[in-house]
């Protein structure tokens, strides 16, 4: 843990040289959403690469860079593409960047990812937001040392996906016209899609999307004591519901096409959220 600590230094100096901005808000974005991170003002960009311990997103449509600058007149991060654990990299790695953003001295993460819907009244191009999280990827950022600096031993995450933000977010998006769903969200570590029994099991135990990210970076953020508010882009029916095969262009695709909608709604929840 120790060498963890040691790189978010490293990086945060490496930023702080290229930029005085002090983010008040940081965003994480998912599958095809990475459109967002053009609308920053004042943008000065970090290549992941170019952080100690970061990796570097091997997933198209996941650009590797963290975007700094002002959105909707907020000071802002932006990581403009995620990392997966199906990607190789360890969970520790994975949360890095949450973690950076904290350190940086954002208050509130947004979350953000594409997901395969269950539940009867989502359809590709809805926008849900998040009210929990099933963690079936069978592992967990904080396992391991802990470091007591950072948050505690044992994280409460019974409100996980704050309940305020959550409501402002609601708010914002009746002010602003976009029909805002909510429900939880379930992952896998994948990379395989899920199969049509597991959707079943899904079902059943009150998962309404599912997806192969999102939750390490949600925990690892609850951890530091951050704020947390989670948006699910529904880019296709999950397998069984839909008879077409899923593939990732699918993603990218319904992803373009909520475009519009997502941007007007992610610009309002920055500007608003408090």
């Amino acid at each position: 843990m120790s060498s963890t600590i040691d790189q978010l230094d490293v990086g945060m100096r490496l930023i702080k040289q290229r930029t005085n901005i002090e983010p008040e808000m940081g965003l994480i974005l998912g599958s095809g959403l990475g459109f967002l991170a053009d609308r920053v003002d004042g943008a000065v960009a970090v290549g992941y690469g170019e952080l100690p311990g970061f990796p570097v997103s091997t997933v198209e449509g996941h650009a590797s860079r963290l975007v700094l600058g002002q959105l909707s007149g907020r000071r802002v991060a932006v990581m403009q593409g995620r990392f997966h654990f199906y990607e190789g990299y360890t969970m520790e790695r994975i949360a890095l960047g949450v973690r950076l953003l904290g350190r940086l001295g954002a208050k509130i993460i947004v979350v953000t990812n594409a997901a395969g819907a269950i539940r009867d009244d989502l359809r590709p191009g809805d926008l849900m937001l998040i009210s929990d999280h099933i963690n079936l990827m069978g592992t967990n950022p904080l396992i391991g040392p802990n470091p007591d600096h950072l948050g505690p031993r044992f994280p409460d995450m019974s409100d996980a996906y704050n309940s305020e933000l959550r409501k402002q977010a609601r708010q914002v998006a009746l002010a602003e016209g976009v029909e805002l769903k909510e429900g939880v969200y379930a992952a896998f570590s994948g990379p395989s899609y899920e199969t049509p029994a597991e959707i079943r099991m899904l079902a059943k135990v009150g998962a309404d999307a599912v997806g192969m990210s999102t939750i390490p970076e949600v925990i690892a953020a609850v951890h530091q004591g951050l704020r947390v508010v989670g948006i699910s882009c529904i880019s296709n029916l999950a397998a069984g519901i839909s008879k077409k095969p899923l593939s990732h262009d699918e993603v990218k695709e319904t992803a373009h096409k909520a475009r519009d909608k997502f941007t007007r709604l992610l610009m309002a929840i920055v500007g608003q959220l408090r």
